[in-house]
């Protein structure tokens, strides 16, 4: 168990030390949770739901749309034979210069 007193600052901040930031994985920026239990203050790093931060990211993005899987086939398709057709003209160009 890691126990360090620390001083608490003017505005009420505490500094969380260095061994125990590291322990936790706490960096700037991080959340923290506090919860107060009779005479104790409990620190704790939060749940970590990713599930949750792809739904948000999801939806600021706006990806949520639905997407027709035949218009999806087709479009794949039109550009697999652009490539297709590009390839050729490519290989064709290169035997030209070559003769």
């Amino acid at each position: 168990m890691l126990e360090k007193e620390m001083k608490v600052g003017s505005k009420g901040q505490v500094v969380i030390p260095r061994a125990m930031r590291k322990a936790l994985k706490i960096e700037s920026g991080s959340k923290v949770l506090f919860t107060l239990e009779d005479d104790k203050l409990i620190l704790k790093k939060p749940f970590f739901d990713a599930v949750a931060v792809f739904q948000r990211i999801a939806k600021e993005a706006n990806y949520n749309k639905e997407i027709d899987p035949h218009e999806a086939y087709e479009e794949e398709l039109e550009e697999r034979h652009k490539r297709t057709l590009s390839g050729l003209n490519i290989s064709n160009k290169k035997k030209k210069q070559t003769s």
